[in-house]
């Protein structure tokens, strides 16, 4: 996983701004690479990703510590995310982080777009392969949100190389 962090982050995009929009299943290694990328940094730019620069949806879905999903407040808090990261790209955060699952091209659009209109380097990295249905099975066993194999299945499904 170490080679990969440091592939998306060359010599060329440390005084570039970057955006970086993961892809894949829940339970797949996203926000552990996030982490682990996040970690890698000098200390003042991890310091600023994770104060001003990290966006997941899931995040809001956290009550006193816990996690509590409703659906019926799951485009809201997806709209929250998008505004909250390009709040974060009109302040000039030099890398902010888009830590969902985007298995649909149309789930990363906006935040592509705004990202290049704000003159930000696009790299998109996928964790794992959400077709694999040994991958699902182990989403499915180790996610965090209790996401259980049919909807991962169903999730997978969705996904759009590109």
């Amino acid at each position: 996983m170490q080679q990969a962090i440091n592939d998306t982050l060359q010599p060329e995009t440390m005084n570039s701004r970057l955006a970086i929009i993961m892809r894949g299943l829940p339970g797949s290694g996203k926000s552990r690479w996030v982490d682990e990328f996040i970690s890698a940094q000098p200390r003042e730019v991890a310091d600023l990703i994770r104060r001003s620069g990290h966006f997941s949806t899931d995040s809001q879905f956290y009550r006193s510590g816990e996690y509590c999903f409703d659906n019926t407040r799951l485009s809201e808090y997806h709209q929250r995310n998008l505004t909250c990261f390009i709040q974060a790209l009109s302040a000039s955060v030099p890398i902010v982080i888009c830590d969902n699952t985007n298995l649909a091209r149309w789930e990363s659009m906006a935040y592509e777009a705004a990202a290049k209109a704000l003159g930000y380097r696009v790299r998109y990295v996928l964790i794992g392969e959400p077709r694999d249905e040994e991958h699902q099975l182990l989403c499915a066993a180790r996610n965090s949100h209790g996401v259980p194999l049919e909807q991962i299945k169903r999730m997978a499904g969705l996904f759009e190389p590109f």
